[in-house]
């Protein structure tokens, strides 16, 4: 087996549209598993419209989650076209991951029951919206929509302005890693002499699981925390400080660097405070904490305070643009901007390395229906309710 590809060999048919699915095949895909991607005949996955901006036609969004895949087109509302996807999945499919809405999947009979009832060694991974029970399991979920409804959105931005959601589709990717987490585990299962298994997870559970930290926080106290932008509700100084040209994200995450970061800024006299002594003080007194490294920050440009703190051995880290990180040399030195084969689009690679190599898939993100040919090949022979 490749080193750089240790999933060779696994074929994952992903019946996804937006991110969570196509984010989790995308991982597989750069894992060396061969990820096989359905879409709507018309429109095809709802992020090709994502834009602009576009790539040769098709959104950026697109060309970021879908790298890696063969591309197939199958009309639900056609009795043989579901009739060949099926066959696909029992004759070539290790695995099916899929974050169509509730139900859709029912009326074809392409369920995880019927499927693993004709193929018990098949692994059936569902993302849903709000989970598979309670009194939201049937409503429809975004991504925003799971921010809100767990309450990420209440502790994220700063109190007393509008709501603010995080920048980035932390949920439904956090979905997607989820249900790659569980599909290895099951693989795993599987190899062990066990045979296939249904995973489940969704944007709702997802959400719960980033909350971990502060729902634990109101189970101990019963305090609602509000948002500290920057910062966080458990530590002080954690935040990003303004200087006389840009900001620094400075983390004291302990008292001795709050002490290292007080003689960086010519603030002993703070160190030496009882009201500032431990992490605990600190975060009980931060009103009147904060002010007094700010004005401490903006005498200084960020450039320069960021060289004197890491001398001083406190962590700190400038508040970075996307086209600065996109040229950052570290992002470079990492090698997680890479190009697809024939394009020449940098493209986002997994932050994983097995050996010191970077596993990646090299094609770029399929035309529609590029690969249909796929579904007229004559079945593979014995792959049925194989274990």
């Amino acid at each position: 087996m490749d080193v750089d590809k240790p999933l060779a060999g696994i074929t994952v048919v992903e019946l996804g549209h937006s991110v969570a699915a196509p984010y989790a095949g995308l991982i597989l895909a750069d894992l060396g598993a061969r990820v096989i991607k359905v879409e709507n005949p018309k429109s095809g996955d709802y992020a090709r419209g994502w834009g602009p901006p576009f790539w040769n036609g098709t959104a950026s969004v697109f060309h970021s989650l879908n790298r890696g895949k063969e591309g197939i087109t199958v009309d639900f509302g056609a009795a043989e076209d579901c009739e060949k996807l099926k066959s696909l999945i029992l004759n070539e499919a290790d695995a099916v991951i899929q974050n169509l809405r509730p139900g859709i999947l029912d009326k074809f009979g392409l369920t995880a029951d019927a499927l693993s009832a004709a193929k018990p060694s098949l692994i059936w991974c569902d993302i849903g919206a709000f989970g598979a029970k309670g009194p939201l399991a049937s409503k429809p979920g975004y991504d925003p929509l799971a921010q809100a409804s767990t309450g990420i959105m209440s502790v994220t931005g700063e109190g007393g302005r509008p709501p603010v959601r995080v920048g980035v589709s932390l949920i439904d990717m956090g979905s997607g890693m989820w249900a790659v987490i569980g599909m290895l585990a099951a693989l795993v299962a599987r190899n062990k002499g066990g045979q296939g298994r249904s995973v489940a997870t969704s944007l709702y559970e997802t959400g719960l699981a980033w909350m971990t930290v502060p729902l634990a926080g109101y189970a101990a106290s019963g305090e609602v925390r509000k948002p500290y932008g920057s910062g966080t509700a458990e530590i002080a100084p954690y935040q990003a400080f303004e200087a006389s040209d840009g900001w620094l994200m400075i983390a004291a995450g302990n008292d001795n660097l709050f002490r290292k970061l007080c003689v960086a800024l010519s603030l002993e006299a703070l160190a030496h405070d009882p009201d500032f002594a431990t992490n605990a003080a600190r975060v009980v007194n931060r009103e009147r904490l904060i002010p007094q490294i700010a004005a401490a920050v903006r005498k200084y440009t960020a450039d320069a305070l960021g060289g004197i703190l890491d001398g001083a051995g406190v962590p700190n880290a400038p508040l970075l643009t996307t086209d600065q990180v996109a040229e950052h040399p570290q992002t470079r030195a990492l090698d997680m901007m890479v190009r697809c084969a024939g394009d020449d689009i940098d493209l986002v690679g997994v932050p994983l390395a097995f050996d010191g190599t970077r596993p990646r898939a090299r094609t770029a993100a399929p035309a529609l229906g590029q690969h249909n040919a796929i579904l007229r090949k004559p079945a593979s022979k014995g792959a049925i309710n194989a274990n």
